[in-house]
């Protein structure tokens, strides 16, 4: 070969290695994902992650082929901002997206005024979808937005296609006819599985190019009914079942009292004519679901892991299993306490498993609630290429991360202005590193409509985790490695603890311009 063709031939590789650079940079790695949300499925509700009652068998699949979480969190015990969060990789209290849409209402016992909120996802954000969209990616969202009214639909965020039109939270029936915006023509069928359906639908349509389905389950939200197949198989086997120990609601007060209950006088409380039944009681007291026995709940959370069920077996089907990021999470802890959206709600004995759906034990509270049952939710991820198949990581994560990390596992640029407190996880994927020790954040300026809980603020950094309360300024903090359940309040055992917490919480309140509470004016005890 001669000097001046050898030359050339360094050119033309030369040029030909930077297009493929600009190319891989532009496009990334083509994989598709889909990310697998379902509405209020607690930490503990699949068998992977102790569930004895519920069967899971596809998800619990999952986890021995990709990464199971065992300390991810929901930036929210209630969905909105929960959703917001993951979709933009901000925290709530950025987004001023901070309660469920609309939001509560205000009542005369609150000392403090609900803060306002924005009533949509910001149209500036850029989402996850519209991120992926502009390379080159379908975008598609299957069931439930719940970010905003027309104005601020999924097809203003970067959605190019949508199945069902309606925007609430949750769906007026999971028995057809369904009643939702352009569903109105199904006629017979069950709701997770039309769903389904969909999704199968698209990926068959769409595998041909890379996709993003958002594939957002209304399940296991209330309205509490089961596939009736399948409540008929878990009345059958909870027949069977030897009658447990653990009693099937204990009495929880709320926290930011002046004179707190222990647990042994709510245990108590338990057996005086006060507190039975089930609606709000005196004090604020409430009831908490313990056991997993709920029928028609257990019939809702195998119908949605036959739905991860069908959308593998339709990947492997075209070749596409290996080719698919899988991401499964909850937007937020299992419904253990009743929705008291109206303190002066009743709940007749017989209609208490229409709203208790499950236990959250051994974690405590539920949805609506800064303790670990209404924020640690089951998170897996698959990614072919980087998971150590069957890996358990401990290393809490939050799930503002993922959109960075959805970006880094398809080797695009990332957009850290946007998805500014999200962290990627992909080493943590193929156990290559454990992250620097993140603090993680919550700020809920509301009253909970689900235990009727007062409004409050949190952080976790390291074991330890501090709860702190706006009416009366009540303080918790717990060490979760010694104590999941925080059942043990150190507060006042670790004073020094507290303040270093209380400092990093209220300085990142400040950098996020989170929204304080206002004292009520028309407030009657």
């Amino acid at each position: 070969m001669n000097t001046r063709l050898f030359y050339l031939l360094i050119v033309f590789l030369a040029i030909r290695l930077t297009s493929v650079a600009q190319e891989r940079q532009q496009t990334g790695n083509r994989m598709n994902v889909i990310f697998f949300l379902v509405d209020d499925l607690g930490w503990s509700d699949v068998g992977c992650y102790g569930s004895d009652f519920y069967e899971t068998p596809n998800i619990d699949q999952l986890a021995k082929e990709g990464v199971k979480f065992e300390q991810a969190y929901a930036s929210c015990h209630v969905c909105s901002p929960s959703r917001a969060s993951m979709l933009t990789g901000k925290y709530p209290a950025r987004l001023n997206l901070t309660d469920w849409l609309p939001g509560r209402k205000e009542f005369p016992f609150q000392k403090l005024k609900n803060a306002e909120i924005n009533q949509h996802l910001p149209l500036e954000e850029t989402t996850i979808a519209e991120a992926l969209h502009e390379q080159g990616y379908q975008t598609a969202i299957i069931g439930k937005w719940h970010l905003g009214e027309e104005g601020s639909t999924p097809l203003d965020h970067g959605f190019d296609y949508r199945i069902t039109s309606w925007n609430k939270g949750w769906p007026l029936t999971y028995y057809a006819p369904f009643r939702l915006g352009g569903m109105e023509n199904v006629k017979e069928g069950y709701l997770t599985d039309y769903l389904t359906d969909k999704a199968v639908e698209y990926i068959e349509d769409n595998q041909e190019s890379p996709f993003f389905m958002y594939l957002s389950h209304f399940a296991v939200h209330d309205p509490i009914q089961g596939r009736p197949d399948l409540v008929k198989k878990y009345e059958a086997k909870l027949a069977k079942l030897e009658q447990v120990q653990t009693p099937p609601y204990i009495l929880e007060a709320n926290p930011d009292t002046v004179s707190p209950f222990s647990r042994s006088e709510l245990n108590r409380m338990l057996e005086e004519p006060a507190y039975q039944g089930f609606d709000l009681m005196p004090n604020r007291i409430v009831k908490i679901k313990q056991r997993q026995d709920n029928v028609q709940f257990a019939a809702m959370v195998e119908s949605m892991d036959e739905s991860l069920g069908r959308i593998v077996a339709k990947l492997k089907e075209l070749n596409l299993y290996d080719k698919t990021i899988i991401i499964f999470t909850s937007d937020n802890g299992g419904m253990a306490a009743a929705n008291f959206g109206n303190p002066a709600k009743h709940i007749p004995a017989e209609a208490v498993d229409k709203q208790f759906s499950t236990s959250n034990l051994p974690l405590r509270g539920a949805k609506g609630w800064l303790y670990e049952g209404g924020i640690r939710v089951p998170a897996i991820v698959k990614n072919p290429q980087v998971s150590k198949k069957g890996m358990v990581c401990e290393t809490p994560i939050i799930n503002t991360d993922f959109y960075p990390s959805i970006l880094d596992m398809l080797d695009l640029p990332l957009l850290p202005e946007q998805h500014v407190d999200g962290q990627s996880f992909t080493d943590l994927l193929a156990n290559k590193r454990r992250r620097t020790d993140t603090p993680l954040y919550w700020h809920f300026p509301h009253y909970s409509n689900h235990g009727l809980q007062s409004p409050g603020g949190a952080i976790r950094y390291g074991d330890y985790k501090l709860i702190t309360y706006f009416e009366n300024g009540t303080v918790q903090l717990f060490n979760l490695a010694k104590d999941m359940g925080e059942q043990h309040d150190i507060a006042s055992e670790k004073p020094k603890k507290v303040a270093e917490l209380q400092s990093m919480l209220a300085a990142w309140q400040k950098r996020v311009s989170a929204q304080k509470m206002v004292p009520n004016e028309a407030y009657k005890p």
